[in-house]
């Protein structure tokens, strides 16, 4: 199974692309190319091999979830160019 022009041209149509006569074959030498490389890939023994979803061991770097005190709404406001009932006030960004 391999990929003809026609799929080439397909895929360009789908993607609304406009491909010459040279990009179409260009593109269909290419495309092959990476499917024989994907058989190849097939011939490994995979046999005794875990699956995995990474290559490296992860594990969970977060920290855990730890309770303070929050900051008083003045606190807050301290560092505010402007503030208004309660709320930051900034310049309107809509006419």
């Amino acid at each position: 199974m391999g990929i003809q022009v026609q799929d080439v041209e397909h895929v360009a149509k789908l993607a609304r692309l406009k491909l010459n006569d040279e990009e179409r074959e260009m593109f269909t030498g290419q495309l092959n190319a990476i499917l024989q490389y994907a058989e190849k890939l097939n011939e490994l023994d995979t046999e005794n091999v875990e699956p995995t979803t990474h290559v490296l061991p992860l594990s969970n770097v977060m920290r855990e979830d730890q309770v303070h005190e929050s900051l008083s709404q003045e606190q807050v406001f301290r560092n505010a160019p402007d503030e208004e009932d309660g709320q930051f006030k900034v310049p309107a960004v809509l006419e």
